[in-house]
């Protein structure tokens, strides 16, 4: 069996997601001055990688390892998932470029770390996240496999879940009643309606 053209295109988009995170981590080399990067949060990034990348190339490579989750693809559900797919990895990238060195992979912020509340940070203070939703339908969209397909769904839900939390007290502590002002002007992952 070979990979349907919707996973090659699926797998076009992974490609420009993987070279943009790899860009940003050769830029985020920084001493941090606060880390909140436990066992937890590797974890937690370790699932991301496996829902989002993993799970769908082995859907390509190696496709009877996952085929009893095959399921049926209308051809509109790749064509919308590419449409999905290009907004996600617009703002993943400028997600990244907005925090500029502020972005961390994990839990940490640098000596110098700013809070950034400018471009897609305006509108929301956690337009990766939203990044990873929009990113995670675009890969259900298009890949034809209720595993591979909603694994970077499942991953981002949990990674969420968890981590949202955490990351808003880290916040809160490093930058006090300046963040709790940006909290009360913008919402989390979906924008406040003024």
């Amino acid at each position: 069996m070979t990979a349907s053209p919707s996973s090659l295109l699926f797998m076009a988009f992974l490609a420009v997601y993987l070279a943009i995170r790899g860009l940003f981590i050769r830029r985020a080399r920084h001493a941090k001055a606060v880390s909140r990067n436990s066992l937890v949060d590797r974890l937690l990034v370790l699932t991301m990688g496996l829902g989002q990348v993993v799970l769908p190339i082995v859907l390509v490579t190696r496709p009877g390892l996952l085929a009893v989750a095959d399921r049926a693809q209308p051809i509109a559900c790749a064509v919308l998932g590419a449409l999905v797919m290009g907004a996600g990895l617009w703002l993943f990238w400028r997600s990244h470029a907005d925090l500029g060195d502020s972005w961390s992979v994990t839990l940490e912020l640098n000596a110098q770390h700013r809070l950034v509340t400018r471009g897609v940070y305006r509108v929301v203070r956690h337009p990766m996240y939203v990044s990873f939703f929009v990113l995670g339908i675009g890969q259900a969209l298009l890949l034809a496999n209720w595993i591979a397909g909603f694994g970077g769904l499942v991953a981002t839900t949990l990674l969420v879940t968890v981590r949202l939390p955490r990351e808003e007290g880290m916040m809160i502590e490093a930058f006090g009643d300046e963040y709790l002002d940006y909290m009360r002007r913008t919402g989390g992952l979906v924008p406040r309606r003024p």
